[in-house]
């Protein structure tokens, strides 16, 4: 995991619309990016639905909230558009967001690990969590912002 105090690495990736995402465009605002194994499997369908549930007080809260996973687009856009999720997730299938945040150890893994991290306002990551409940994960986070 990347520690807390780190410079988050940029990158640029497309959403599961095809739309073209930067982190660096999130400048100003916090930022939560949560990386999930697999689209529309029951854990990461259930933390996902948390942060659709909770988007609302994210929003409130002026914090952008992120999924990143290995599936294409067709996949991510099948899951977001299923459950409803009011924001972006991100296509890596190149695996260079997941190498850059330790979500894999090699460009060759399937999946990518079940981490998160908020980002602050400045770039500078805040949080770094390796152990994720995914019945709970997107309430607690909240809670603490």
């Amino acid at each position: 995991m990347l520690k807390e105090g780190t410079q988050a690495p940029d990158f640029t990736v497309t959403d599961h619309n095809g739309n073209t995402v930067r982190l660096a465009d999130y400048r100003g605002r916090r930022v939560v990016l949560w990386f999930y194994p697999k689209a529309d499997t029951p854990g990461c369908t259930l933390e996902g639905q948390g942060f659709r549930d909770n988007y609302h007080r994210f929003k409130a809260k002026d914090t952008a909230v992120l999924g990143v996973s290995l599936d294409d687009e067709a996949a991510n856009k099948a899951f977001a558009e299923k459950y409803a999720f009011p924001f972006p997730l991100l296509c890596d299938v190149d695996r260079k967001i997941a190498l850059a945040y330790h979500a894999v150890t090699g460009p060759d893994d399937a999946y990518a690990r079940r981490i998160s991290y908020v980002i602050g306002e400045d770039g500078v990551i805040q949080e770094s969590i390796e152990k994720v409940d995914t019945q709970t994960h997107s309430r607690d986070l909240c809670s603490r912002l």
